[in-house]
């Protein structure tokens, strides 16, 4: 067993890059993506582009088709119709997408070092079987200064805590030279302390003119930290600023009976009233 308890989440990492990136192209175009699995529809004649730097939020209920979109746009898995453009070209010819998986698919206990993982970013560089250089281990020892992990470069990765392990994982992309990142539910589990870390890295990243993509459950952080939120449920319900997308026509599209939505004198606030299906629960 590797150190991902689900080996197609691993090929995200290791993604020979093919294609050069053409100038004047979105970082990130879809153009009627559809997936369609044998037990239904996944995603539904979904269309979108990002530009370089955005941070964007993706929400939406349990089986909304968050996941696949995401796996979609790294290139391991081939909508059933439908494109999807990296820069121009295919997403399967590129190593600068970079993800960022939930903690849970992650086996924690497999012994290898913080500087192991970050390092592993290296390999759609180097290759497989070279040994990395001077200039590589460079290149991490600055990855991990960038997130603060410097004097826990060589602890066990088990032995982090849930913060450092999301910021090891950011390393990683950092080491990558990542220039569009897809982050899978990163704040679930985090105190607000290690959630103001991740931001932080996050606006650094953003200088860095590094695209960002982060499915989250809850909407007020998705409104005030992200530049645009989009709310999906198998089809795009929308794509724009909170205020644009939160409204109760969108919310109730979306989520349906699982969500309740109670006046106030902010607002409307509205509450999830069902668990997740990976036993996380939606958080409004």
């Amino acid at each position: 067993m590797g150190l991902f308890r689900n080996l197609e989440k691993s090929k995200l990492v290791i993604l020979p890059r093919l294609h050069a990136h053409e100038a004047g192209k979105p970082i990130l175009r879809l153009q009627n993506v559809t997936v369609q699995y044998e037990s239904g529809r996944a995603l539904d004649d979904i269309t979108f582009e990002l530009r370089r730097g955005e941070r964007l939020a993706v929400l939406g209920p349990n089986g909304a088709g968050k996941s696949t979109l995401f796996k979609v746009i790294a290139g391991v898995l081939r909508p059933t119709n439908g494109v999807v453009e990296v820069a121009g070209s295919e997403p399967d010819g590129h190593i600068c997408i970079a993800y960022v998986p939930q903690r849970n698919q992650v086996d924690w206990n497999f012994p290898l070092r913080v500087s192991d993982v970050v390092m592993m970013g290296r390999v759609g560089k180097i290759g497989l079987l070279r040994r990395p250089t001077a200039a590589d281990r460079q290149i991490v020892k600055r990855a991990l200064e960038t997130v603060g992990l410097q004097e826990l470069a060589n602890r066990q990765i088990g032995q982090l805590s849930g913060g450092q392990q999301q910021r090891m994982f950011i390393a990683r992309a950092l080491a990558q030279e990542a220039e569009l990142m897809l982050m899978d539910e990163p704040f679930t589990g985090l105190d607000l302390p290690a959630q103001e870390e991740l931001f932080r890295i996050l606006d650094a990243l953003r200088g860095q003119g590094v695209t960002v993509m982060v499915a989250l459950h809850d909407l007020q952080t998705a409104a005030e930290r992200f530049d645009r939120v989009m709310l999906l449920n198998r089809r795009l319900i929308g794509l724009g600023t909170g205020e644009q997308i939160f409204t109760p026509e969108h919310l109730l599209t979306a989520y349906g009976g699982h969500l309740r939505l109670i006046p106030s004198r902010e607002g409307l606030i509205a509450l999830g009233d069902t668990c997740c299906d990976e036993g996380e629960h939606d958080h409004f």
